[in-house]
């Protein structure tokens, strides 16, 4: 990779970092390049991005961005992306689908440095379209039993 090619892909990563609001990095050894290719099909679904980086320009494209507290060694793969939780839940998910060649390592999520507990905790959480589901859910309750109420009602009176 030559000196301008690398300078172009920092440009590009630190505007996309600026852009996302969760960035994750996990250590992929031992992971196939089907198993990666299906993380990325994956992550397109949900306009995520997935990519290996260089430590070094990773480093310096979070460094413009103002990004510290991340010290990268071995190999990594990146996943970034507008929705923090999606981003935590893809690398969570494949991390456990591949126990041992896929680890978390660590995050930059909300402007925050943070480890792989907490990435692991924010990917238990329900995501939005599930959260307005279950407000629905609670919202519509009392509407359903008052007309199944009143469909009971009916049945008894057709029964006398």
């Amino acid at each position: 990779m030559t000196r301008e090619q690398k300078s172009d892909l920092i440009k590009v990563l630190s505007g996309e970092f600026s852009e996302s609001k969760g960035l994750v990095f996990a250590e992929y050894k031992g992971m196939n390049v089907k198993d990666l290719e299906e993380m990325r099909n994956e992550a397109r679904t949900k306009a995520l991005k997935v990519k290996v980086l260089k430590n070094t320009l990773a480093m310096v494209a979070m460094k413009k961005v103002g990004i510290e507290g991340l010290g990268l060694k071995d190999t990594n793969i990146a996943v970034w992306g507008e929705d923090q939780l999606e981003v935590c839940k893809l690398v969570e998910k494949y991390s456990s689908k591949h126990d041992g060649k896929m680890m978390i390592k660590s995050g930059y999520l909300e402007g925050k440095v943070t480890d792989k507990a907490t990435i692991i905790a924010l990917s238990k959480l329900p995501s939005k379209p599930e959260l307005i589901g279950m407000l629905l859910s609670v919202w519509t309750a009392p509407a359903r039993m008052f007309v199944t109420g009143l469909d009971e009602l009916r049945k008894q009176k057709e029964a006398a």
